[in-house]
């Protein structure tokens, strides 16, 4: 005996007993969060709201239609039975909508290139990922706004490697040190591809990058036909130019996807009061139509192609004009379109977390939790821009990607739910500790199970007592996840490629990202 009283032993050992029941991982199935919980719990649309977004939707389409359609659009669509007015504009009527609607995809799989990684979208099954074209990188401590380059894209798709809760990878950051567009292009889809094995979203600015951009995939999946049996980059393709005419180059980029077999993510971004109508309803119901005809677009393509039906309708501070991507209107707006997406019964994609505040701060992550409680909940399959973003879209944080994550776990935790299973409800363990002792749950082999299947833990939050905080050197939120950026980074093991293929794609593609070491 060491003279410990007993009590303190007994503290001492439940911690130590705790502590290492928390460092042994669980399985995917039994942990407390994981990619694809269901949500839609919450519902800013009654019944009644959704039917007349749709029916205003259908009637923009029929009604106004979309200008500046490709000559090879014109022809499917009016072939299909559509309309070119006298004004050049591509009227949908709505039994082709419905026609194209019936044959688009519903279940398919994005794929991670390593396989654990596979995604389910559709349903109310919720997936976080990251996404954006920010053009400054935040420093933490000088608080200076820099430009974006090639490595720090690297480097965020390392880190998103590495963090549980962000689920696929989508193109963050601009690499402003590459000019030239076909290098851009090119090296974006390298860097992503070359930092993590989860599922890329990328995007381009010509076709002929897009058939580029494939025979680099085929040589990382092995062959063509391996690319097209698991299709582990997606394009994000800003297809219409609100309100409501369509973009001819990224039409034509979205033609090349479809031909190669990558899924496309159909996106639709207005802002409210500028480019979409102020009224919240009304920018809802533009970026439904504007995707409706991306989908009778894709389907009259390819029947079946994977389109993800990506309505964003972004906000405006209407004081200023500015955008306001942490506000609770972006929210609303993007939770009642993940309802949209429930109601065609199409994989969905929405944006949230594109906090205003300039830094990883406390501003930041009251709008980045507001957004993601909402939309989460909402049910939407896939959010993009989840983490990391700052200046409404303008400005990326390594050390805000680590909060971030922090926020979608327990985000994840309350889309999850609570059990109430005759084992959850717990009455045998409460009459076991109330009536055998000791009186309290500490210890009790119950609370251990329960300790990584029904809690989560943050990374960079703290929950130590005053004493301990200061004793551990009173270290704030952005500190802890400066230092969670470096120790991941600095024991990262690079490239996820291996060496032969590297230096294949080196010799084929103008790469220009060092190879690390």
């Amino acid at each position: 005996m060491d003279g410990t009283p007993v009590a303190e032993r007994t503290r001492r050992g439940g911690r130590a007993a705790r502590h290492a029941l928390r460092s042994r991982p669980l399985d995917v199935e039994l942990r407390p969060v994981r990619p694809g919980l269901a949500g839609g719990a919450y519902r800013p649309l009654d019944e009644a709201g959704v039917a007349a977004i749709d029916e205003a939707a259908l009637t923009v389409l029929e009604t106004i239609g979309l200008a500046n359609a490709l000559p090879g659009c014109i022809d499917l669509v009016t072939a299909a039975g559509g309309r070119l007015d006298e004004q050049g504009r591509l009227l949908f009527p709505r039994e082709l909508v419905h026609s194209c609607l019936a044959t688009a995809a519903r279940h398919f799989t994005l794929h991670g290139r390593d396989p654990v990684h596979d995604m389910q979208p559709g349903g109310r099954r919720v997936h976080f990922g990251t996404a954006g074209a920010a053009v400054n990188m935040v420093d933490p401590e000088s608080r200076d706004y820099r430009d974006t380059t090639l490595s720090d894209l690297f480097d965020i798709a390392r880190l998103v490697d590495r963090l549980e809760h962000i689920h696929f990878f989508q193109r963050s950051v601009i690499a402003r040190d590459l000019p030239d567009p076909r290098e851009l292009d090119i090296n974006t889809l390298y860097a992503c591809i070359a930092g993590t094995t989860k599922h890329v979203g990328t995007s381009f600015t010509d076709p002929d990058h897009v058939r580029e951009g494939l025979a680099m995939l085929h040589l990382v999946a092995g062959s063509e036909e391996a690319w097209r049996a698991r299709p582990f980059v997606s394009m994000s393709c800003c297809f219409v130019v609100p309100p409501l005419r369509f973009a001819e180059d990224a039409c034509r980029c979205l033609e090349a996807a479809v031909a190669g077999g990558m899924p496309v993510l159909l996106l639709a971004a207005g802002q409210a009061g500028a480019t979409s109508p102020a009224s919240l309803a009304g920018a809802v119901v533009q970026e439904v139509a504007e995707v409706l005809a991306g989908i009778v677009y894709v389907n009259l393509l390819e029947p079946g192609h994977p389109a993800i039906f990506g309505t964003w309708p972004f906000v405006s501070d209407l004081r200023t004009g500015a955008m306001s991507g942490g506000s609770g209107e972006q929210a609303l707006m993007m939770a009642a379109c993940a309802q949209m997406a429930h109601f065609y019964d199409l994989p969905g994609g929405v944006a949230s977390g594109m906090a205003d505040s300039k830094l990883a701060d406390a501003q930041a992550g009251a709008e980045v939790a507001l957004n993601h409680a909402l939309v989460g909940n909402a049910g939407a399959n896939l959010i993009y821009e989840a983490a990391g973003m700052r200046a409404s879209l303008l400005g990326f944080s390594l050390e805000g990607l680590v909060l971030d994550n922090d926020i979608i776990g327990s985000t994840l935790r309350t889309i999850r739910g609570l059990e109430t299973d005759a084992e959850s409800l717990a009455i045998d363990v409460m009459r076991e500790v109330c009536r055998e002792g000791p009186g309290h749950y500490l210890g009790h082999a119950d609370t251990l199970a329960r300790m990584q299947k029904d809690y989560i833990y943050p990374a960079a939050g703290d929950r130590k007592s005053p004493k301990e905080w200061l004793e551990n050197g009173s270290s704030d939120a952005l500190e802890r996840a400066a230092h969670g950026v470096r120790a991941i980074l600095a024991n990262d093991p690079g490239l996820r490629l291996d060496a032969a293929l590297d230096r294949r794609l080196r010799a084929n593609f103008p790469i220009r990202l060092p190879r690390p070491g």
